[in-house]
């Protein structure tokens, strides 16, 4: 499905700030916007304090000019609301509108702020501009889509969200006997007995540092209330353009693993999911790729847009490290791969001065395009111009890996086990044997819908909300695989321990053990699990383990893969499988080697009869990543190693880059293709 009827093809552009230069400049950047094949460019992001210079006073005078500019030029238009930074004057006057920092200091203006959500002043003010610019601006053909703020989040502390925090628990909790209930308030005499004498969890009350709460129930809530208070900042824009203009989608730039937000929440408000994608050089392709998969995954497996993406360097990272020649157009191609049907950049221009001026740009300080990232930029624009038949279709998919926010400030936040928990980059470890091996994968929360998948992956669900575990059972006991791992099923949604044993509220029948202790490994610490006799499917007979290990009981009908090789715990099952109703249950007991997890996911893999590309070999370093059609489907090949690479297709295809009937393709350094195949 296309995310505008205005849009029919991949869009590419990016952030364009010309409120920053002098008017002579923008004549210019019209004809090196036509060089670089862009095609739309986002506006408005950061113009609250030019478009409204005192409290009674707006001044539209400059982006109408902008706005009649590029509408004469032939651009489309992501129009943002500016509200992602407020005015000085407003500060000034109106010191609600600034955030108290998690060690109870209250901020000044300055800085990227984000204002506090709870802030009469920003809801009034935000929502009367996101108002006057939509009516002002509603009848712009080449609008595309609203982009409301800019990257939502941080957290606040002041007064005014401690009473509005004590307002969303009354809500939740009705009476404050559950709220004692919930967070187990006779623990250390912490019993409320009135409403007001409930505060906010930060530094001057239950936490040692950030990610140490000494109570994890209030904080776990607060976590909860934070996100959806910052959404409601973003809801009431969105209603205030809805009612002003029904038909252009709205969005806002999310940050993929973000963790003080609740993405998958949010996804339910976004006409469109979007998303900015600053990876660092030490992330892997298989960790890019799962942030798209996450972005595409919370929006139900519905395209979604790239927002932003560097073409060159990113200032705010501790290395200012370049994008070699042929990286920035890979990661684009990753990210239309992944389900993107944009490409787009920050920044257009770099501008002089202040945090943000070594960042990288499309056209650099020189001001010209005879630079090696324009040169890419308009390569890139030229060959999406290609791939229109792509705008709308989307990765099918049969298997999900759980990934979810309630989940992960649980683990972040619990007192226990060691400092080596590492939520997100366990998700990301289970990810990636799929993603080496081509097949599509969903991510998403533990509340989502399992009946579509073969397979579903839940790392570390250490927190098991309402309806979970019943929904599990019932996809397990209809034929549904599903992979557990150590700390399973330990705590309910208000982060207290079940009781009768681990993995709790019922997951025990299901996974076919129960969990008697786990060993927290010391950093240095290492021990192995053997496999089992019998287990084909295995490249090795023992594999290292390390962080955790869970001692568990196997029921008498569950069968051990793979036992643990020392400690008093040798010999005791390590890695086990239940069947249960028509389906099956795996579970984990131990942080492994990679190496495991490919092959007991492959060998997995091979057994379900997931669909693998149509390819007679994907070599090491590189990704082939299908979306799908009514008819065709697209192969996206590329090679993210140092050196040449060659892959044999089972089943023709045509270049949608070169026209080229296809059988065999050489990818060079960097390189990739996109190839046309019939559906079968």
């Amino acid at each position: 499905m296309r995310f505008s009827n205005k849009v029919n093809k991949i869009v590419y552009g990016g952030d364009y700030n010309p409120e920053q230069w002098p008017e002579e400049i923008w004549a210019d950047d019209m004809r090196l916007l036509k060089e670089a094949n862009i095609d739309i460019v986002t506006l408005n992001v950061f113009s609250w304090a030019a478009l409204q210079p005192s409290e009674e006073t707006y001044d539209f005078s400059k982006l109408d000019k902008i706005m009649e500019m590029v509408r004469d030029n032939g651009l489309q238009v992501c129009l943002a609301t500016s509200t992602g930074a407020h005015p000085a004057w407003m500060a000034k006057k109106y010191p609600d509108i600034l955030r108290t920092e998690f060690n109870g200091l209250k901020r000044k203006f300055g800085g990227r702020h984000n204002s506090c959500p709870n802030s009469p002043t920003y809801e009034k003010y935000s929502v009367r501009l996101a108002q006057k610019i939509a009516e002002r601006y509603r009848d712009y053909n080449n609008i595309v889509a609203w982009h409301i703020s800019n990257e939502f989040g941080g957290e606040c502390y002041c007064e005014n969200c401690e009473k509005a925090f004590r307002v969303w628990l009354k809500k939740k909790y009705q009476t404050i006997e559950n709220v004692n209930r919930a967070w187990n308030t006779a623990f250390w005499g912490h019993t409320f007995y009135d409403w007001d004498e409930i505060v906010l969890p930060n530094l001057l009350s239950e936490h040692f540092e950030q990610d140490r709460s000494q109570f994890q129930g209030i904080t776990v809530d607060y976590k909860r209330f934070n996100s959806e208070s910052i959404l409601e900042c973003y809801k009431r824009e969105y209603d205030t353009l809805k009612a002003i203009t029904p038909d252009i989608p709205i969005t806002t730039n999310l940050m993929g693993f973000y963790k003080p937000l609740d993405y998958k929440m949010w996804a339910k408000y976004m006409d469109v999911v979007s998303w900015d994608n600053y990876p660092s050089n030490e992330d892997s392709p298989a960790q890019i790729a799962m942030s798209h998969d996450l972005m595409r995954g919370i929006n139900g497996g519905e395209p979604f847009l790239l927002m932003e993406q560097t073409p060159s360097v990113t200032n705010w990272l501790p290395y200012n490290a370049l994008k070699r020649p042929g990286v920035m157009r890979l990661w684009s191609y990753q990210a239309v791969a992944h389900g993107s049907d944009s490409v787009q950049y920050f920044q257009w221009r770099k501008g002089r001065g202040a945090s943000e001026k070594f960042h990288g740009a499309v056209v650099d300080h020189y001001g010209k395009e005879d630079t090696r990232v324009f040169h890419e930029v308009a390569k890139l624009g030229e060959n999406l111009e290609k791939m229109d038949k792509i705008v709308g279709t989307y990765p099918e998919t049969e298997v999900a890996v759980i990934y979810d926010w309630d989940n992960r400030w649980a683990i972040d936040n619990l007192q226990g086990l060691n400092d080596r928990r590492n939520y997100e980059q366990t998700c990301k470890k289970h990810h990636r044997p799929f993603w080496n091996m081509g097949i599509s994968t969903d991510v998403n929360d533990m509340n989502q819908d399992f009946s579509q998948y073969k397979l579903v992956v839940a790392p570390m669900l250490y927190m098991l909300k309402p309806d979970v575990a019943e929904n599990i059972r019932t996809y397990v006991e209809n034929g549904g695989t599903v992979v557990f791992t150590y700390c399973t099923g330990n705590v309910d949604e208000s982060d207290l321990c079940f009781t009768g044993g681990f993995p709790g509220n019922g997951l025990m029948d299901i996974a076919g053990i129960w969990m008697e202790e786990v060993d927290p490994l010391y950093d240095t610490d290492r021990n192995t699990i053997e496999i089992a006799d019998g287990q084909n499917g295995f490249s090795k007979a023992s594999y290292e383990c390390k962080d955790f290990c869970e001692i568990i009981h196997p029921q008498v009908d569950t069968e051990v893969l793979a036992v643990y090789g020392s400690d008093f715990y040798q010999g005791m099952a390590a890695v086990t499988k239940h069947t249960y109703g028509k389906g099956s249950c795996y579970y984990i007991a131990t942080r492994t080697e990679d190496a495991f997890l490919e092959d007991f996911y492959r060998k997995l893999a091979n057994e379900l009869g997931l669909t693998k590309p149509p390819v007679e070999k994907i070599p090491d370093g590189v990704s082939v990543t299908r979306r799908c059609g009514d008819k065709k489907d697209y192969l996206f090949l590329m090679n993210y190693s140092e050196k040449e690479q060659k892959i044999v297709l089972t089943t023709e295809g045509t270049s949608l880059l070169s026209g080229q009937a296809q059988e065999e393709i050489v990818l060079d350094k960097y390189g990739y293709d996109v190839i046309e195949i019939e559906r079968k």
